[in-house]
């Protein structure tokens, strides 16, 4: 059983691993090859053949829910459902929508779910509500980074086949709002309104949120660092972990107490009672990811009791991640389903099965211990971080929210429906405990030891330190078990490829519409713009550049250049000042960043690292140009002979200056295109002065501005350059030496089905 889901795993496994999805005639195939390996008896490669075969028809299918490239833009006009809890910011609320009509110029289309946005909305979007919109909408589109969140991929795994945004006019209107009662949609939405009125001045209403329905919106920025800090992230969403110890306690005591009043069949009837909780508690998370596998899992350990079976728990844990595969095969993308699958089979194999039972301290510390080595490699896959202080803030925080604060706020929660007044005595009780340890959780995460960055290793490598955990943990008398450290090693010493000495690299990363590049020589690094800040808790600074350096283990900054105040090349500057190490800030803006210490860039100055040469060829010093965008800093890097020019936002009047003043120095090779390929930039004359082999347009996929203009984009054909896009290549590697000029794609590097 246990090698058969390993089989199955594997299968769908490798197919996430296709840039494109085979041709029907190859399920037909695999088809007659599983029955061929069942014929022969041989399991393992009939699991591994249905793995292929299931992962392939369920992407399939998945693939057919988007949106067709050829509505993308154009109003239609939706009839539909709000799904699950609306996330307001400064400007906007997003939502998933649920279609039930789609219409576009009178003919109707197929659509399922969709995320939309409303800017500035003139009514409370609420769960559960029937609306009709007009919108626009676009293809599952995401940017594309190394270290950063895959949104494209997360959006496929959501099912959500398209993205947009409604539209002022024609007003939209309300359909139709359910009772209460309806659905559990309505109930959530029920009870976050009941727990905004009434946790209005409390200082954890956002963990209490997220403990309760699975809402992680009211969380601040600090709350989040802090439980990254201290391994302790887990605690925030309704996991696996608590939805088995609410249930695992609903057990005992429903045990006990069944067999006081001597019930027939009490193990039954806890077991369905614990199963029923689970489910209550999983739906008050929207029934999320992490809450259908707890709930299989569960599941799979409660009928054996119900059906009174004796079942060895490997097969529990076996018959657990085959159903998990079998509902949701995309789940293998997921960071969630690999450490929670890791946790427990670590603890299955460390626990289960000994001889010589631990007492229950003992064997709290052991399964804390081992939770936090084993996920180690795993952690340091998907988040370059390891929380050295994790087992101890865990030993503590994991008792004192699963056994006290959860408890606490679902018996607020049912106050809710029957005494809410006295609901809020349970959230008072549970803030004033979550004070306490947030308290503690905080002063543990400013010890100097408290994380180590790692560079994200290689897979094989990641496999290497899982397999060397488990012989770590094996029992004693396995021989040569010191070879575990040996597996282990290599995680610790992972190291980035440097540039050499005269050479660098050029990093021209996706932000969307906006700017941000990190240059990198062997041995100095500067960052050229930071990208757009869209609200106070969300900007390209935090969600790409510092994912960026994290995944390349860069951890100071040497020179910060700003090229000009436009958000989009601002916006990002405060996070990266805030979690980064940054020597040097240069601006054209210098009297507006007073505070941070800037000093101004001007066309004249020029530095050396590592042989390869910097120059700022604009602004002049005493003579600003006229407009802020002409005054943008304009950097031009050289690596022997080859060299690559970054611009900035100039426009026309600002390339005239730069043809008379700095005409012999603006040949270069790759240019970044000034101003994200707009009409009033990249005039002939400057690009005949600059003869660039390649040109580079960092601009937002569909952008509202239409950047880059048809006209430009003429005009680069025109001077026989090879055009690359962000938005439509993801972010762009240029690594510049004497020699050579290399320019790659990561979209195309690191392409799936789902892009397609």
């Amino acid at each position: 059983m246990f090698f058969s889901a390993l089989s199955f795993l594997a299968g769908i496994v490798v197919v996430q691993q296709f840039s494109e999805l085979p041709d029907p005639i190859w399920l037909f195939c695999l088809f007659l090859l599983a029955f061929v390996w069942a014929y022969f008896r041989h399991w393992w490669l009939m699991f591994f053949t249905i793995g292929l075969l299931w992962a392939i028809c369920f992407a399939s299918v998945r693939m057919q829910d988007k949106l067709a490239e050829q509505f993308e833009g154009q109003y239609i006009q939706l009839e539909g459902k709000v799904t699950g809890l609306p996330r307001y910011d400064e400007r906007r609320v997003r939502f998933d929508f649920v279609v039930r009509k789609a219409v576009i110029k009178n003919k109707n289309i197929d659509l399922n779910k969709i995320r939309l946005s409303w800017y500035f909305p003139k009514e409370k979007i609420k769960s559960g509500q029937y609306w009709q919109f007009t919108v626009k909408l676009k293809k599952p589109h995401g940017r594309v980074n190394l270290g950063g969140f895959n949104y494209e991929q997360w959006l496929f795994m959501q099912n959500i086949g398209a993205t947009g945004y409604v539209r002022a006019k024609p007003f939209p209107k309300l359909i139709f709002t359910p009772p209460v009662v309806q659905n559990i949609d309505n109930i959530r939405q029920f009870i976050s309104d009941k727990l905004d009125h009434l946790l209005g001045n409390f200082k954890n209403r956002g963990l209490i949120k997220a403990l309760t329905i699975g809402d992680k919106q009211g969380l601040s920025s600090q709350q989040w660092q802090i439980f990254r800090d201290t391994g302790t992230v887990h605690l925030l969403a309704i996991s696996g972990l608590h939805i088995g110890l609410v249930s695992a306690f609903a057990y005992f005591l429903l045990l006990r107490i069944n067999i006081i009043l001597a019930i027939r069949s009490p193990q039954q009837i806890a077991a369905l009672f614990a199963i029923a909780l689970a489910i209550f508690y999983a739906a008050l998370a929207g029934f999320s990811l992490p809450t259908q596998r707890a709930l299989l899992m569960l599941s799979t350990v409660f009928a054996a009791i119900i059906w009174q079976r004796n079942i060895r728990t490997i097969h529990i844990l076996s018959m657990a991640l085959l159903a998990v595969l079998v509902f949701d095969p995309l789940a293998v993308l997921s960071a969630g389903f690999w450490l929670s699958f890791l946790a427990v089979g670590l603890i299955v194999f460390c626990l289960a099965g000994r001889l010589l039972k631990p007492r229950y301290w003992n064997a709290t510390i052991k399964v804390h211990c081992i939770t936090a080595m084993g996920l180690s490699p795993l952690l340091a896959f998907y988040f370059q971080q390891i929380s050295i202080i994790s087992p101890l803030a865990n030993f503590l925080s994991v008792p004192v929210i699963s056994l006290l604060v959860v408890p606490l706020c679902l018996l607020g929660v049912v106050l809710i429906f029957v005494y809410p007044l006295f609901s809020i005595t349970a959230f008072n009780c549970a803030d004033q405990i979550l004070q306490i340890l947030n308290w503690f959780l905080s002063e543990m995460a400013l010890l100097p030891f408290a994380t180590v960055t790692l560079a994200e290793p290689p897979v094989y490598v990641v496999g290497l330190a899982v397999f060397g955990v488990f012989l770590l943990f094996s029992p004693k008398g396995i021989p040569a078990r010191w070879l575990a450290f040996v597996f282990i090693l290599p995680l610790t010493f992972q190291s980035v490829e440097k540039p050499a000495m005269g050479e660098v690299e050029i990093n021209l990363l996706d932000v969307g519409q906006g700017l941000s590049a990190v240059v990198q020589t062997k041995n100095r690094l500067l960052l050229f713009d930071t990208g757009a800040k869209f609200s106070g808790q969300y900007d390209m600074g935090n969600a790409v550049v510092i994912p960026f350096l994290k995944h390349k283990a860069l951890k100071a900054i040497d020179t910060l250049i700003i090229s000009h105040g436009d958000n989009d090349h601002i916006g990002g500057m405060r996070s990266i000042l805030k979690h980064v190490k940054v020597s040097k800030l240069l601006t054209s803006v210098s009297e507006q960043l007073v505070a941070y210490d800037a000093q101004s860039c001007y066309a004249g100055q020029s530095w050396l690292w590592d042989q390869v040469l910097f120059e700022i060829l604009s602004p002049p010093l005493n003579n600003k140009l006229i407009g802020k965008n002409n005054n943008s800093c304009v950097l031009k890097i050289s690596a022997g002979e080859n060299s690559l020019l970054l611009t900035g936002d100039i426009e026309e009047n600002a390339e005239k200056w730069l043809i008379k003043h700095a005409a012999a120095q603006l040949s270069s090779d790759v240019l970044v295109a000034p101003h994200h390929g707009s009409k009033t930039s990249s005039s002939l004359d400057f690009l005949e002065h600059i003869q660039a082999k390649f040109v580079l347009i960092p601009a937002g996929y569909r952008n509202q501005f239409l950047f880059p203009h048809r006209q430009v984009l003429e005009r680069y054909k025109k001077m026989n350059s090879v055009v690359l896009n962000t938005a439509d290549d993801g972010a762009l590697i240029i690594k510049l030496n004497p020699n050579k000029i290399a320019v790659e794609s990561i979209r195309s590097k690191q392409k799936k089905y789902w892009n397609n």
